[in-house]
């Protein structure tokens, strides 16, 4: 008689681990597509409707001046600084998450984000760059303001890790220094609200906080996918340093991998990264957050899979969240912040109830 137990072979680790690298690498494929399609959907919505026949005549310049011009200065423009933000944002809160071994780390947590505000504030009240007119907030300077928040985050930034290097760069040493950080910028721009000599100032001041798509041009959009692929290429090089972290302090240092350097590094790049796309599209909370949480559940903690990953999921999450937000309630289009903050708070709230499991 044969043995029942003896009709069951062994799994081969090995086959098993290739079925699921071959599964992950699907996924990732599968959101690419699905991102695309969004993307040429997206461009057909607005408040001027178009056909998917209007977009391609467009693209191929067969199409009408208006729509030339709608396709490529308004909604292009969009859903490019879309796309590279929302991968941005969701790369650098998975460095952070990494490197500091903590899942609430994420560019607002940080400080980066309030700093960057700060900045925004500065340049409004005490530099003059924000005006309205017919009830709209326009920003006279928007480089010279971009400027101004990109340098108050980077200032925090350096502050984080001058207090890590002193306290040899401990993870919790950095995130009470975010803490710090954080609580005092957002002190300091409410001073300058407090302060502002006007409601000119003040409108737009509240207006740059919100997040909003639609003030880029393809100057900024161009400055933002540089470095943002500058970025990335840089993560993915130093993924398998992220690996060792993820497995321990001990095991990182067996392996051979400087830990105190790769955290320095990978949070000083992170915080520039978004820092950068801070400076021009202003504060879109929970992605960096909520986004490595959300992919850890798909592909696992690899970060072969999941730094791409949370580059589609990132791209798809703000793409989809400024598409809905700017045809919701057309002709009125509500900037993005405030829909990925509405999203972003239930869907965290959802990943802490279901517990840690994949961290």
């Amino acid at each position: 008689m044969t043995d029942h137990n003896s009709s069951h072979k062994p799994r081969d680790p090995i086959a098993q681990h290739r079925r699921q690298n071959l599964l992950r690498r699907i996924l990732l494929l599968t959101g690419a597509i699905l991102l695309g399609l969004v993307a040429m959907y997206a461009l057909t919505l607005g408040p001027y409707p178009m056909t998917m026949i209007d977009v391609f005549n467009a693209f191929i310049g067969n199409g009408s001046d208006v729509h030339r011009t709608v396709i490529w200065n308004i909604r292009m423009t969009r859903i490019a600084t879309a796309i590279f933000a929302g991968a941005a944002l969701a790369v650098s809160g998975m460095v952070m998450q990494n490197v500091l071994r903590n899942p609430l780390a994420s560019p607002s947590t940080l400080g980066v984000s309030h700093a960057a505000s700060f900045g925004a504030a500065f340049g409004i009240v005490v530099l003059g760059a924000g005006t309205t007119q017919a009830h709209s907030v326009y920003f006279d300077h928007p480089y010279l303001l971009a400027l101004c928040a990109f340098a108050a985050a980077m200032i925090s930034t350096g502050v984080i890790i001058l207090l890590a290097r002193i306290r040899d760069a401990s993870p919790e040493t950095m995130i009470l220094a975010g803490v710090a950080m954080a609580s005092l910028f957002t002190a300091g721009t409410t001073s300058l609200r407090y302060f502002a000599s006007d409601e000119v100032q003040l409108s737009s001041i509240i207006f740059w906080t919100f997040g909003d798509l639609g003030r880029t041009d393809w100057t900024s959009v161009s400055i933002i996918s540089v470095g943002t692929v500058a970025t990335l290429i840089y993560f993915f090089l130093n993924r398998w340093r992220y690996n060792a972290i993820n497995g321990g302090e001990d095991v990182a240092r067996t392996l051979g991998v400087n830990t105190n350097r790769t955290r320095i590094l990978g949070l000083l790049i992170s915080s520039l990264l978004t820092a950068l796309v801070v400076s021009f599209v202003g504060i879109i909370g929970f992605v960096g957050l909520v986004v490595p949480h959300i992919v850890r559940r798909v592909v696992g903690t690899d970060a072969r899979f999941l730094i791409p990953g949370c580059c589609i999921a990132g791209a798809l999450l703000l793409l989809v969240s400024d598409t809905v937000a700017r045809t919701m309630l057309s002709p009125v289009i509500m900037p993005v912040g405030i829909l990925t903050s509405f999203l972003g708070a239930p869907l965290f709230i959802y990943l802490i109830i279901r517990g840690r499991k994949h961290w």
